[in-house]
C-alpha cells in the first residue's frame, strides 16, 4: 500500500523590509511551511499566478500598492486567508485592514510564536470547502477560474504562462474595465515595456479564441488600453 506525503501548508510573504521578510521565511521554513517571499506588490501577484497559496501575509507599509490596496484588489478574486503586519497600532488602521477584506491583524514588534498560532487558526478556519469560492468568467466556449488561473476549452484545458495569466486574471477581476498598457505593464512586474504588453495581448488573444484583427472578448479601448468583456 502506498501513502501520499501531505502537502504542506503554503505560504507567501510580502513586506519590503529584507532582513523582516528573511527571518520570516526561516523561521516559518522551520516550523513545516513551504514559503515564497515577494519584497512588493507586483512580485506577490506574479507568485499568485504561478502557485495556489494557503494564507497570506502582507505588510501594509510598502512603496506603491501599500497592503491595503492589495488586499482590496485580491478581494475580488480570492479568499485566501490574509494576515495583515504593521507597526501602526491605531484603531482606525485596523478597522480599514478588517473592513477591505483581511482576516486578522499583528503590529510590529510581535512574537514569532503568536504569528504561529494565527496563522494555523487562519488556515484550520479556511479549510472548509466553499462552493462560492471560485468566480468563473465564460467568453464563448471558453471558461476562466479566476482564483485558481485556469483557463478551459469547453473541458479542455488552455495552458497559460505566467505573464498571460497575471493579464488575464487582471482583467477579469473587473468585467469591462479598461485597463491602460502601462498598469498591465506594472502588474506583470518585471519592468516590462508597453510594446511587449501589445504582444503578451495578442497571444492572449489566440488563446481565448478571440480574432487578434477584430477582437469581441479582449477588447481595445482606443486611447487607453484594454478590457475583458465576457459573454
Amino acid at each position: 500500500m502506498q501513502y501520499q506525503t501531505p502537502t504542506l501548508p503554503h505560504l507567501l510573504v510580502v513586506d519590503d523590509d529584507n532582513r523582516i521578510r528573511t527571518l520570516l521565511v526561516k523561521f516559518l521554513s522551520d516550523q513545516g511551511f513551504r514559503v515564497n517571499a515577494a519584497a512588493n506588490a507586483a512580485e506577490a501577484r506574479s507568485h499568485m499566478a504561478c502557485h495556489v497559496f494557503d494564507a497570506l501575509i502582507l505588510d501594509i507599509m510598502m512603496p506603491g500598492e501599500d497592503g491595503i490596496q492589495l488586499t482590496k484588489s485580491l478581494r475580488a478574486t480570492t479568499r485566501v486567508p490574509i494576515l495583515l503586519l504593521t507597526a501602526r497600532d491605531q484603531l482606525d488602521d485596523k478597522v480599514t485592514g478588517f473592513e477591505t477584506g483581511a482576516d486578522d491583524y499583528l503590529t510590529k514588534p510581535f512574537e514569532p510564536l503568536e504569528l504561529l498560532a494565527r496563522l494555523k487558526s487562519l488556515i484550520r478556519r479556511s479549510s472548509i470547502p466553499d462552493t462560492d469560492s471560485n468566480p468563473l468568467i465564460h467568453f464563448g466556449d471558453y471558461t476562466f477560474d479566476i482564483q485558481n488561473g485556469r483557463l478551459k476549452n469547453k473541458e479542455e484545458l488552455v495552458f497559460l504562462t505566467s505573464t498571460e495569466m497575471i493579464l488575464l486574471k487582471t482583467l477579469a477581476q473587473t468585467p469591462g474595465h479598461p485597463f491602460s498598457r502601462d498598469e498591465l505593464a506594472q502588474r506583470i512586474g518585471h519592468r516590462v515595456s508597453e510594446r511587449t504588453v501589445d504582444v503578451q495581448i495578442t497571444r492572449l488573444r489566440k488563446k481565448i479564441g478571440d480574432d487578434p484583427r477584430n477582437p469581441r472578448t479582449l477588447q481595445t479601448i482606443r486611447h487607453i488600453g484594454y478590457a475583458l468583456c465576457p459573454d
